[in-house]
């Protein structure tokens, strides 16, 4: 049987918005973790046959197919060609999918997948905001111009913050409930750098050499002084994801790559999938997607050792906690994306990163990791470590 392995994996620091990395750009942010996953596994980068590279608003700097013009920006073999995926949030997640899939179908033996992106330069939804010019204001729901869609999905109002607001209303989260949880990410963060968990997993760029997001002086009375989102409604920036650049890269190889090129695994995966759920609540599809996984694989979440679901709102996780029944311990067990930061194309293969980590670090067998994405969509991942 076919195997896809991860033979490394390496990220920058998670720059925060207007911070270090913020004036780095995205095809040299791209280009730095290429370079660094090339040093650390020792492959010649002319046996490359693909790079898979996630990235949202493919815009300015980051437009043109930035996982070919990364590639190039490191100085690589031109004959290796490159690919940038958008599946939202969840981009680079499944550009992990796509290389691996290219390994398992025997289509190719040595893929790249990663992602990038420079929030503070090019400002979320800045894709979506550019097409106003053209006659297009917004992509989906109202004003949006689709029939088809206005048949079905009239004129809800289709953003990321309502269906974080839905969540919360839905599974009875409160504001409190998430700002303990937001609390908690940044303890857990603070705590991992301390303690020098992502140490390793870490390529330091600009003189940046920890992920800037983590307050060490965030506490329940400040969070409870910040504004609502929207009037009404239960969350504030704080139990959010915050905006971030940064860029992560992973090699995945086959079983006659890693004999040819006498490479070391350091996880097989074990599971790919992607579901859609409810476009309109839009981040709740991490829960049908992880059942979906579960049930296909015939594991059960109590044999899951570590799980990094990526943070967007408090609320996604928690109600993916109501709904998953396993150890919150082992749930995002070094902070999240509301300490750590959420540079949308990179998250996937960030959390990728830390998961490999994390598994190696504590001696677990299994990781999942999922995250909910733009559209109602989410992908999930199964790893084996070895």
């Amino acid at each position: 049987m076919a195997e896809a392995y991860i033979i490394d994996a390496v990220r920058t620091p998670v720059g925060k918005r207007g911070g270090g990395l913020s004036g780095i750009h995205p095809a040299d942010l791209s280009a730095h973790v290429l370079r660094s996953l090339v040093a650390r596994t020792g492959v010649d980068p002319a046996a490359v046959e693909d790079v898979v590279w996630g990235c949202v608003d493919a815009v300015g700097a980051q437009a043109g197919n930035i996982g070919r013009t990364g590639w190039l920006a490191a100085g690589f073999p031109e004959h290796v060609p490159g690919v940038t995926v958008d599946r939202q949030c969840g981009s680079s997640q499944q550009a992990v999918h796509f290389a691996a899939q290219a390994v398992l179908s025997g289509t190719s033996d040595l893929v790249i997948a990663g992602g990038v992106q420079n929030m503070s330069a090019i400002p979320i939804g800045s894709a979506l905001r550019g097409g106003a010019e053209l006659g297009f204001p917004v992509a989906y729901g109202p004003g949006c111009g689709s029939t088809g869609w206005q048949e079905r999905y009239g004129d809800e109002e289709v953003t990321q913050f309502r269906g974080a607001e839905l969540m919360a209303e839905k599974w009875q989260i409160s504001r409190d409930d998430m700002e303990e949880y937001a609390l908690e990410s940044h303890r857990r963060a603070v705590a991992a750098i301390d303690s020098g968990h992502f140490t390793d997993e870490l390529t330091p760029i600009a003189g940046v050499e920890h992920d800037e997001g983590p307050r060490r002086d965030t506490n329940k009375e400040k969070l409870e002084g910040l504004k609502l989102l929207r009037e009404g409604g239960r969350l504030t920036a704080g139990v959010a994801s915050q905006i971030s650049d940064g860029a992560a890269a992973l090699l995945i190889a086959s079983e006659q790559a890693v004999a040819e090129h006498g490479l070391r695994p350091r996880a097989r995966v074990h599971h790919m999938s992607v579901r859609g759920d409810d476009p309109v609540f839009m981040l709740s599809a991490p829960i049908p997607a992880t059942k979906h996984a579960l049930a296909k694989t015939g594991l059960r979440a109590s044999d899951i050792d570590v799980v990094e679901i990526n943070e967007a709102f408090a609320s996604v996780v928690l109600a993916w906690l109501q709904e998953v029944d396993i150890d919150p311990a082992r749930v995002n067990p070094n902070g999240g994306a509301i300490a750590l930061g959420h540079p949308l194309g990179a998250t996937g293969a960030k959390l990728m990163t830390t998961l490999l980590s994390e598994l190696e670090r504590t001696g677990g067998r299994y990781g999942l990791q999922t995250m909910c994405e733009g559209g109602g969509t989410a992908n999930v991942t199964i790893v084996e470590r070895l």
